[in-house]
């Protein structure tokens, strides 16, 4: 506890500094809880030591021996060996004894780069699985002095001797660890192997494993399947699809290779065989310096490339605190753009060189081409040949589109555009539906790319432009019925007018555009808000052109409709063709297009079920009767 009251110069004079007392139980509880995902990097934390001191060895004397040998005994004791540095009995205090410490901290700066480790968590992060550490070392900078003993437990304290040379004869490091209660799981032989080939098999140093059989097998298996030498193109493919079945447990469509060498990556992107969500986080497997670091890093490469999963080696990327995956600094941006930039030179090359497997990549990942193309104009001229759409012409290219139709028009969702497509491929108007994820951005970006091509979005008065005007007399004759129809529509918001279009089993067409559907919003957010809402949406009111309903004359039911002398029945046919007509463009209903569907049904049930009950115009009770 600390005083409250401001220190004076007494209590300067007086007051000793204290230091830090770390519990190192709840540092364990920290570690295995919060900074590590699973009990399972303990084994890599045990080869990147011996790693370590290897490589200190190395930088010390460029002809020493390099082994690193892990060992588990059926009893679950799990041993490791290095013909490394070694520490003498004062670097054991001083190193392993405080925590954040490192050797990397003190002297080898030179060689600070090869180090995998960058933390100085080291051997701590073994108890998240072991009861008790033993560390027995012989140091090669001072090889005269005896052999060091270093015993921790998990409740904090440790104990330092020196041990006879016998012990220990040669420079290195042997570590052994007690498995503690309930984590016996991950001091088996056949998990402690497995975890060793997972993580070290790309290590720069010959490591292996002894089971209790007494059998030594090795974990490393370098160099890394992309960089080994193959006899034929086609061998090395088939040798990366095995690798890709292995490690991501698919058989890729086709496989990128990714070399940067400025930027200290080397490895390989598999392109999925199957089309995957854009929204789909992908999990590529990163090794830093052969260590892996990660197999689920999902910052690697940009958004787009959704598409592909990535194993790689890196000597440059930045991990986190956890070595659990990539520090996300201006490093990792830039890699990430190479990445990028690396996937998009392989499209441009099957595009220019190889056109069916182009062809058969786009057939299942169109979509993250569209997503790339967004923001590449370069890229979207490349591959207009090849990317499809659907169009009013069908499902075609937006190259052979553009040829056919200068102008182009495009929707912004599905219904409105499977309404339209009939009617426009029938009048030579030339629609694109940009209801699916990137096809609206990707035809604005058309006039960059195509000189003398216009893209606007679709509304109601192109359409209606497009469509075959009525006779001025025949329009005429129908003047009166149109009139019903109008004031009957009027209230919703809605305009009608008549046209003659295919295909004729069409008898009335709903078109409205953004405008107008924000308008219709509007207006009936002002009919349901108080008087000061009400006040402020009114203000807001525009000229937004209105939707518009299109009755067809070359439809045989309109006609009759439109002949129908009762001016009460022909506005309840209105209000049906309406209704049909929303239903058929799947807009959502408002409450007064339901209560009109509504009231229109119920009319027509009540006309056809007492046609005799209701006087035709024109004409007296007696002539009905």
């Amino acid at each position: 506890m600390t005083s409250s009251r401001t220190p004076d110069a007494t209590d300067t004079a007086t007051t000793a500094p204290n230091t830090f007392q770390v519990d190192l139980r709840g540092l364990v509880d920290l570690l295995s809880h919060h900074l590590y995902s699973s009990p399972r990097v303990y084994v890599r934390e045990l080869l990147q030591n011996a790693v370590d001191a290897s490589t200190a060895r190395l930088a010390l004397d460029p002809q020493a021996p390099v082994r690193i040998r892990l060992s588990v005994t059926d009893a679950g004791a799990v041993s490791i060996e290095d013909s490394g540095i070694g520490l003498t009995s004062d670097e054991v205090h001083t190193l392993l004894a405080t925590i954040g410490r490192s050797s990397k901290r003190d002297g080898l700066e030179s060689a600070r780069q090869e180090f995998l480790g960058q933390f100085g968590i080291g051997l701590l992060a073994c108890f998240v699985v072991a009861r008790q550490i033993r560390v027995v070392s012989r140091s090669a900078r001072t090889p005269e002095l005896p052999p060091v003993e270093w015993l921790a437990t998990d409740d904090g304290s440790y104990t330092v001797r020196t041990l006879p040379d016998e012990a220990r004869t040669e420079p290195g490091t042997t570590v052994y660890l007690e498995a503690r209660p309930g984590a016996e799981e991950w001091a088996t032989p056949g998990r402690v192997e497995e975890l060793a080939r997972d993580f070290g098999s790309l290590l720069p140093y010959e490591v292996t494993f002894t089971g209790p059989d007494g059998a030594q097998r090795p974990v490393t298996d370098r160099p890394a399947v992309w960089d080994r030498p193959y006899a034929t193109p086609v061998a090395r493919r088939v040798a990366l699809a095995g690798h890709c079945t292995k490690v991501f447990g698919f058989s890729p469509l086709d496989t990128i290779d990714l070399d940067l060498p400025v930027a200290g990556v080397r490895g390989v992107a598999h392109v999925l065989p199957a089309a995957t969500s854009p929204a789909h986080r992908a999990g590529h497997r990163v090794y830093l310096k052969g260590m892996l670091l990660t197999d689920r890093a999902d910052n690697l490469l940009p958004d787009w490339a959704f598409f592909v999963r990535v194993v790689l080696d890196t000597d440059t990327l930045r991990p986190t605190a956890s070595r659990e995956n990539l520090y996300d600094d201006e490093t990792l941006a830039a890699v990430r753009e190479a990445l990028g930039g690396r996937i998009r030179e392989w499209l441009a090359q099957l595009a220019a060189g190889d056109p069916d497997r182009l062809a058969s990549f786009l057939a299942v990942h169109h979509l993250g081409v569209k997503s790339l193309a967004r923001y590449d104009a370069g890229l979207l001229e490349l591959m207009l040949p090849w990317l499809p759409f659907e169009t009013s012409d069908g499902r075609v290219t937006l190259d052979d589109f553009v040829r056919a139709h200068p102008e182009v028009h495009y929707t912004r969702t599905v219904e409105e555009f499977r309404q339209v497509a009939p009617i426009a491929a029938a009048h030579g108007l030339g629609v694109i539906n940009g209801g699916y994820t990137y096809d609206a951005e990707l035809v604005a970006m058309l006039p960059q790319i195509r000189d003398g091509v216009s893209v606007a979005e679709l509304d109601a008065g192109a359409v209606t432009a497009h469509l075959d005007p009525v006779a001025p007399q025949q329009e005429l004759a129908l003047s009166s019925f149109l009139a019903t129809a109008r004031t009957k529509l009027d209230p919703l918001g809605c305009d009608v007018a008549l046209r003659a279009f295919q295909p004729v089993t069409v008898p009335a067409l709903f078109l409205d555009d953004r405008q107008a559907r924000h308008e219709r919003d509007r207006a009936a957010a002002e009919a349901d808000a108080d008087a000061l809402w009400s006040d402020i949406l009114g203000a807001l009111r525009g000229s937004a052109p209105r939707a518009r309903l299109v009755l067809n004359h070359n439809n045989p039911l309109v006609r009759r409709i439109a002949a129908i002398p009762d001016a009460a029945l022909a506005g309840t046919a209105v209000e049906s063709l309406y209704g049909q007509a929303l239903l058929m463009a799947q807009r959502p209903l408002r409450p007064a297009d339901t209560s009109l569907l509504n009231r229109a049904f119920l009319g027509l049930l009540e006309w056809a079920t007492h046609p005799l009950d209701r006087p035709v115009a024109g004409t007296s009770q007696e002539e009905q009767s």
